[in-house]
């Protein structure tokens, strides 16, 4: 009887269709590399104004809210920082130098958000997609968490727990509380895992996640987002800052500048008064000076006489004496000026 011969079993090939595939896989890739490209290229080109958005934390209900908001009048670009570092040097390249000073500011978790609108308001309404959230073990804190004293709610048996932590606390009709305020965590620390479970047990969520503006690109200048809030009046009011300073150091060190020389024009005109007063010497602007101080009785008469005539006409006696003050106040802020005299 001939003993059964063993079947070899071959080695099936490998089918040509997943060679194909993975082929197929690559050029997709590139495809969508070369896509993503130019769409970013083509936002560049379009819109003037960019937001840089950390969308650290941020959940896909969020960054879903945050997408159809922005690109209602604008566009959100989101992907990987070297591909979008790579998009930027090659528009760079094509004679847009402006946007070099982007390259710095593509790290962690960012989006370019683009309109043409009101960067301040897009800013505002992107702040508004905040939802609350609990303390994490190991997290960095965005913030410092601060526990108010007074009661907490926890039972009697808690106050060991209390005490780990290093906080006070007494017992006051059969619940724990706080003799003082408790800053349990610091901005940029760790969170450890007996902050956690403090806060879970006091029903604390501390923080919040959402989108956060970090920076600003507007026509070749990045600036942080904080100077959004800032209205004309700020700018304005540290404008006026910036002159005075010009100014009080121009006049502190003899040097004119467009800042100074109001101020040496009015100082010098002080200087003229006062020597047309202590001697012969008179000009149009000093007459009247002189006048006064010659006969001050006449002007006080005149200034009582008008204040009855005031009354009688139906206007206050103050708005008799609104000429007179508004040369004091002029007088006053002539003086104001001499920033050293």
């Amino acid at each position: 009887m001939s003993e059964p011969v063993a079947e070899v079993k071959e080695s099936a090939p490998k089918p040509a269709k997943a060679v194909k595939d993975s082929k197929e896989t690559k050029k997709d890739k590139r495809e969508k590399k070369v896509k993503y490209i130019e769409r970013l290229h083509n936002c560049l080109s379009t819109y003037s104004k960019v937001l840089l958005v950390d969308v650290t934390n941020v959940s896909s209900n969020q960054l879903y809210s945050v997408r159809k908001l922005v690109e209602a009048n604008g566009a959100l670009v989101m992907g990987k920082n070297t591909l979008i570092r790579k998009a930027l040097r090659t528009y760079i390249d094509n004679g847009n130098p402006q946007y070099a000073t982007l390259l710095t500011f593509i790290k962690g978790n960012i989006g370019l958000a683009f309109t043409k609108g009101d960067m301040s308001e897009l800013s505002n309404a992107i702040k508004k997609f905040r939802v609350p959230a609990a303390a994490r073990v190991g997290q960095i804190a965005p913030l410092d968490v601060h526990i108010p004293q007074g009661p907490t709610g926890l039972e009697p048996t808690m106050t060991s727990f209390l005490h780990a932590l290093n906080i006070q606390s007494k017992i006051v009709k059969g619940q724990i509380e706080l003799i003082a305020d408790v800053h349990l965590i610091k901005k940029n620390d760790k969170v450890q895992p007996g902050q956690v479970a403090l806060l879970q047990k006091l029903n604390i969520t501390p923080f919040s996640f959402g989108s956060e503006i970090r920076h600003v690109y507007d026509n070749g200048f990045v600036f942080e987002a904080h100077l959004l809030s800032l209205t004309d009046a700020d700018v304005l009011s540290k404008f006026s800052n910036g002159v005075l300073r010009v100014a009080a150091i121009s006049l502190a060190i003899g040097y004119p500048t467009l800042a100074s020389v109001p101020h040496s024009i009015v100082k010098a005109y002080q200087n003229l008064l006062a020597v047309s007063v202590e001697t012969e010497y008179s000009f149009e602007g000093a007459a009247k000076l002189k006048e006064m101080l010659a006969n001050p009785g006449a002007f006080q008469a005149a200034a009582a006489a008008a204040a009855p005539a005031a009354a009688d006409s139906g206007k206050p006696a103050a708005a008799a004496a609104a000429p007179a003050a508004a040369e004091k106040v002029e007088s006053e802020e002539e003086m104001e000026l001499d920033l050293f005299g």
